[in-house]
């Protein structure tokens, strides 16, 4: 089987900062990213990523033949939720609708379900991202609820969906 997530390398800047550099693409994440996003942000990112907890960051680039089309990150929760973790991705949108985010979201929650103590992966999208929680969806993750007016994005007051997958037997 054809992985589509790998560990970050220093090499991938280029790449990274490419796909982030899309208005497009930023539209859908959470606010905070540089634009345009630059080579040197990418290379503070993957050095952020390298060196984080590895008990608690779960980060990997995502691929396709080789080349860096995305990013997918599990982040474990603190305090009573320090069994549960927020994921996020994203795929440059040359390769939107080609199966990798479904894939890669599925590797990675089998990655940290197998590797940690994480029982509980929750994501949330933007409500109006159909694409996204088709993806998660494909995956297993629950619907869960709308979080009514749970975002400022681009000026506009959003609400989110909240999904989630729970590791079986737990």
């Amino acid at each position: 089987m054809n992985r589509v997530i790998r560990p970050w390398q220093i090499e991938d800047a280029e790449e990274l900062a490419e796909a982030l550099s899309n208005k497009n693409v930023q539209d859908h994440l959470r606010d905070g990213l540089p634009y345009p996003y630059t080579k040197a942000d990418a290379e503070w990112y993957i050095h952020e990523m390298q060196s984080a907890d590895p008990k608690s960051t779960f980060a990997f680039a995502i691929t396709s033949a080789d080349q860096v089309v995305g990013s997918i990150g599990v982040f474990r929760q603190n305090n009573i939720h320090f069994r549960t973790a927020e994921m996020g991705y994203y795929i440059a949108e040359p390769y939107w609708n080609k199966g990798l985010a479904t894939k890669a979201v599925g590797e990675i929650c089998k990655y940290v379900f197998e590797q940690t103590d994480i029982i509980r992966i929750f994501a949330e999208p933007f409500s109006y991202n159909t694409a996204s929680c088709r993806v998660l969806e494909k995956n297993g993750f629950q619907y869960e609820g709308t979080l009514r007016s749970n975002a400022v994005k681009n000026g506009k007051v959003l609400d989110m969906k909240l999904y989630a997958l729970v590791k079986d037997g737990d």
